[in-house]
């Protein structure tokens, strides 16, 4: 347990931040779940669309160091690939 004041501050400071980060990181999924589900319809333009709503979420993500900066690009880069692949 905290013993000084400065620690208390860091605590509660600390279990603050967590809230908000968890919250960025499940929009993050739920936005990458929704291209997913596009997919997984067969569905392209919606596909498409989420993705194109889905792209600044992940990237925000990885401003904030919720997900690492590579990570994102990869997930960003994996999920356009899939959409880009059910057109053929």
């Amino acid at each position: 347990m905290a013993n000084t004041t400065s620690a208390k501050k860091a605590v509660r400071k600390i279990a603050r931040r967590t809230n908000v980060n968890k919250a960025r990181r499940g929009r993050m999924r739920t936005y990458i779940r929704s291209i997913e589900d596009a997919i997984a319809a067969g569905d392209q333009k919606a596909a498409q669309e989420a993705l194109k709503q889905a792209q600044p979420v992940i990237m925000k993500a990885a401003q904030k160091n919720i997900v690492h900066k590579n990570a994102a690009s990869r997930k960003v880069s994996r999920l356009s690939a899939q959409v880009r692949a059910m057109g053929s």
